[in-house]
């Protein structure tokens, strides 16, 4: 970057923060024009803008921020009075300033805005006649000539000795006189038919630079801009009290997004590792209990988790921004909204200084936007209809956030007319989008939910402020896509209350870990509302979905097997745990197998291959070193609207055949596991007299394949233990994680005659242990006496 844009970047960094809350402050001007030092702020806002341009010659905006200085003057000097008509040209001219400088930041020039009206206007405000002619714009071009010497009757001005106004007066005549060399150099060379360069010179960017801390205290450090060609003798004066201002603009430092991107990404892989060195920790306490190194280790394993905590908290701080910077650009919208509208609305802000990160903060803006202009359009009541109603004249629109938890909420209430249930399911017929039936059985709550439908609006026409059915329909797909979730009170005649409840980073968030089967899901804890353990009684089913009474609303379930279609065996067990999910202002009940625990986890891509795929949000890697993918709870709403009913309603009462009353010797189902084909033969020569169903399989994953295909219901096997694919071990092992087959017997039947065998089959869940070789009638008799063979079918 050449030394020309490096000016340039830094004139548009400072112009931006300064005119950031130049709106905010107009808006309470308005309201409190006796407030001089606001006044003086916004003056010194202009004047500053107005000085920096000119020296980059930005002819346009220099001629703006001049007339708009002459206004503010005015009224800083009681010459003028701000009033509401004042005041709207004073914001358009701000309007006005903030595209001029877009415009230079995109094109390096401020050409193609036309400002003539708007300065028009101003300059009849200060009495003027309002014509007033407006230069051209001059593309800037680098420029390196010579610096020409500064007149020496300079040195001898006392810049020390100088009342405010004369500093001012003295800012400006050096700044005609700048402006006056530089055209005069420009002409000289168009003349001699040279390229016109205009790149500024030593003088120039000591003067831009010195120029805005004259601002921040006016008298001292104005002899900055003459100092750099003054004797030497002047220097000091100059130069002491201009490092007194750097001081504290140096206690900040700007960093590019993407390094702090990286940074977080840095710290992730961080706190996984942190995850997985706390499993390890916890293993080999386990394993070695009673150890003197374990206190040594849980010492240094705590430090880790400790500092990486902090350094996790730190640079997510880093990101961080304050809710107030959304919020400033509400008093504007406000004070235009109430003139447009002919309302008188009053915008209470608090909770300004709530971090939020980065990302979250660009993507609330437009949410916030929606929501308020909906509340001054439909909320608010005009004055006479607030008075006849015995309400104060002027409406009032609470803006606040505050921190719950790993949540913000930010918090909308207006104390308008309230929200109607029965015209909003009045219109929500009349545009089809719901069905008298649902218009009955509808709550309160979700009637209130009705706004947030596409296409729906309440507004009797359509104008600048609402009426398409678009606006509300943005808040909930904003809201969603953060994974935040929307709650709407409201009372007739009272008013409404929003609360937006957003996680706090995008990053790195909490997480609700579920098992259904093997596998294990993330579920971002942000929408978790609540997790509850039912009896399977309280599961109906309605047009063939299910459902549940949860306090009192009815809540609609879904299995998580049957979502991701993982291939599960059903639970005969007399209870279920459910997730009930929060999003926007939509539930759902989630049925899980097991509820694991709650865990900070690392939000990882799928990468390109597996990028896409629905209900699927991204991975982390687990404690132990296992993948879990995170649900993306929007996607999984939708999908859910799809799913019939879960099996584990459907099946409850047909397949729990294990437990059923047995009417004949059939009745009774037996699996033989053994790779021998001879021993499996011998097994069964035994068994048949009994006259029970016997299965056979070859080794331990056609075993568990049989199991999980539902086919049969078992009332005991006979496992080997040396077996190819899986042992039996294993097997005893993998049966046990089902809570149907908790109960189920397992007998081990092998020729491993140590101690050390026997007691991993009761580790891994064998009830008996048979060796071989054995009798057929000692075989047969400890199969009757654990699936209890009744006599009368010997």
């Amino acid at each position: 970057m050449d030394e020309f844009q490096e000016i340039l970047q830094d004139f548009l960094v400072e112009s931006f923060e300064l005119v950031e809350k130049l709106d905010e402050d107009l808006v309470e001007l308005e309201s409190n024009p006796e407030d001089l030092e606001l006044l003086n702020g916004i003056f010194r806002v202009a004047h500053t803008v107005k000085g920096a341009s000119s020296f980059l010659n930005f002819d346009v905006l220099t001629h703006l921020t001049h007339h708009m200085e002459d206004v503010l003057n005015r009224a800083r000097h009681g010459e003028l009075r701000i009033t509401p008509d004042v005041m709207d040209v004073i914001l358009e001219s701000v309007d006005l300033m903030k595209a001029l400088l877009e415009k230079i930041r995109d094109t390096s020039s401020d050409d193609g805005i036309d400002v003539s009206a708007c300065v028009a206007r101003l300059d009849k405000i200060t009495g003027g006649t309002g014509d007033v002619e407006t230069p051209e714009a001059v593309a800037p071009v680098e420029e390196s000539v010579e610096e020409e010497p500064v007149e020496e009757d300079e040195d001898e001005i006392d810049y020390d000795s100088m009342s405010p106004e004369e500093v001012e007066a003295e800012i400006e005549r050096l700044l005609q006189q700048r402006q006056e060399e530089d055209r005069k150099r420009r002409e000289a060379k168009i003349a001699a038919g040279e390229e016109v360069p205009q790149m500024p010179d030593a003088d120039e960017e000591e003067e831009k630079k010195e120029e805005p801390k004259e601002e921040k205290k006016a008298p001292t450090p104005a002899p900055a801009p003459a100092a750099s060609s003054s004797t030497p003798k002047e220097d000091p004066k100059a130069a002491a009290p201009a490092r007194k201002a750097p001081a504290q603009v140096e206690q900040t430092i700007r960093v590019d997004v993407k390094r702090l991107d990286h940074l977080m990404n840095l710290i992730g892989e961080l706190v996984l590792a942190k995850n997985r060195l706390i499993k390890i920790n916890d293993d080999v306490e386990e394993r070695y209990e009673g150890e003197e190194f374990l206190e040594e280790l849980n010492q240094v394993v705590s430090i880790v988790s400790l500092v990486t905590t902090d350094l996790q908290i730190a640079v997510m701080k880093t990101r961080m921004l304050p809710i107030g910077k959304v919020f400033n650009k509400f008093p504007r919208m406000i004070r235009d909204l109430s003139r447009e509208l002919n309302k008188k609305i009053e915008l209470v802000i608090s909770g300004e200084d709530t971090e939020l990160d980065k990302s979250i903060v660009e993507e609330i803006g437009d949410p916030l936007v929606h929501i308020i202009r909906n509340s001054c359009d439909h909320g608010i009541e005009p004055p006479e209809e607030r008075i006849a109603k015995g309400k104060p004249e002027v409406g009032t629109i609470t803006l606040k956030a505050y921190n719950e938890g790993n949540q913000i909420v930010i918090q909308i209430d207006d104390d308008g007319k309230g929200l109607d249930v029965e015209m909003l399911k009045r219109k929500s017929l009349e545009k089809g989008i719901i069905t008298e039936k649902e218009a009955d059985q509808m709550s309160d709550k979700e009637a209130f939910g009705l706004i947030f439908k596409p296409g729906f609006s309440t507004a009797a026409a359509v104008t600048n402020v609402s009426g398409r059915g678009v606006g509300m329909d943005v808040v909930k797909t904003n809201i969603e896509k953060l994974n935040g979730i929307i709650d709407i009170d409201s009372e007739l005649g009272v008013g409404t209350s929003m609360k937006l409840k957003i996680p706090l980073t995008l990053a790195i968030i909490q997480a609700l870990l579920v098992g259904v089967q093997e596998e294990h899901y993330a579920i971002p804890l942000a929408s978790v509302l609540e997790t509850v353990r039912i009896s399977k009684d309280e599961i109906y089913t309605v047009e063939g979905k299910s459902v549940m009474r949860l306090r009192d609303e009815v809540l609609s379930l879904v299995h998580i097997g049957d979502i991701f279609e993982v291939e599960r065996i059903l639970d005969a067990s007399e209870h279920a745990y459910v997730v009930v999910l929060g999003l926007g202002t939509s539930k759902l009940g989630l049925i899980v197998d097991t509820l694991v625990g709650q865990e900070e986890i690392v939000i990882k891509s799928l990468g390109d291959y597996l990028k896409g795929i629905e209900g699927i949000a991204g991975a982390t890697i687990r404690g132990d070193g296992g993948v879990t993918l995170i649900v993306d709870v929007v996607a999984l709403m939708d999908i859910a609207k799809n799913v019939k009913a879960s099996a584990l309603v459907e099946n409850q009462n047909g397949s729990d055949g294990a437990t059923t009353e047995k009417t004949k010797a059939s009745d009774y189902v037996i699996m033989i596991v053994d790779d021998s084909k001879t021993d499996r033969m011998i097994m069964r020569k035994a068994l048949e007299p009994m006259g029970v169903t016997l299965v056979e399989a070859g080794d331990g994953q056609e075993a568990l394949n049989i199991l999980k295909s539902g086919e049969y219901n078992f009332d005991a096997m006979l496992i080997d233990i040396e077996m190819p694919r899986m042992d039996g071990y294993s097997l005893a092992t993998e049966i046990k994680k089902y809570n149907r087959y908790k109960n189920l017997p397992l007998i081990a039947v092998t020729s491993r005659t140590g101690k050390s065998d026997r007691m991993r089959g009761v580790e891994s869940g064998m009830v008996e242990y048979i060796t071989k070789p054995y009798s057929a009638d000692y075989l047969s008799s400890v199969v009757q006496r654990n699936v209890n063979f009744k006599a009368e079918f010997l």
